[in-house]
């Protein structure tokens, strides 16, 4: 898959269907909207088709709901995602205003941020909370941190070795970023998603 360009983002994804399976429970969604991107990663419980319509319900609420706050957009989505299997899902919303990002997870879809200065010793990880949109929400915070030009936020579904943090590096393109953890994480007993994106906002 090639690498797709947006105002103010690079974004690498890779993805993969569980053999057997005719379409994946995971889904992602990168959309812009006025000085900003939101990014989510998705996964729909399960296998298949029903996890399928579980995550692509998410994934319409999200394009209706960019650009709001994004714990109204997961409270949105669980009130649309009732009555399907449900979904836990990590997203972030990017400002170009103020180059900052916020971010939430609930369920186990892991994130983190590399810093394009590697001076800094900090490589933010988002905190997962428990919970699935569409059936038991946890208590909900998002978290706020300062997003610099260059820097680059990796999501990936439970379909992933969890091992793959640990081999990060930022020196390549966010799809070589996202084909290379794919290609070296992913289980063959699930879905798999890896979404890799470049922050190109206003250098500070």
């Amino acid at each position: 898959m090639e690498a797709s360009k947006y105002k103010f983002a690079v974004v690498g994804v890779a993805s993969r269907t569980l053999r057997g399976q005719s379409v994946s429970g995971d889904a992602h969604v990168i959309i812009p909207f006025n000085r900003g991107l939101l990014v989510a990663a998705i996964d729909g419980l399960g296998h298949g088709p029903e996890a399928a319509t579980a995550s692509n319900a998410a994934v319409k609420t999200l394009v209706e709901c960019a650009g709001q706050n994004i714990i109204s957009i997961i409270k949105q989505c669980h009130e649309h995602l009732h009555g399907t299997r449900g979904v836990v899902m990590s997203i972030a919303s990017f400002s170009a205003e103020e180059n900052t990002m916020s971010w939430l997870s609930v369920g186990n879809i892991e994130g983190y941020v590399l810093r394009e200065d590697e001076s800094m010793q900090d490589r933010p990880c988002i905190l997962m909370r428990a919970g699935v949109v569409g059936h038991s929400l946890p208590p909900l915070r998002a978290d706020t941190i300062q997003i610099n030009f260059g820097d680059t936020l990796v999501m990936a579904t439970d379909g992933i070795k969890g091992s793959f943090s640990s081999v990060l590096k930022l020196k390549a393109s966010p799809q070589i970023i996202a084909d290379n953890i794919m290609d070296h994480f992913a289980r063959e007993t699930d879905d798999a998603l890896v979404v890799a994106v470049r922050w190109l906002g206003k250098r500070i």
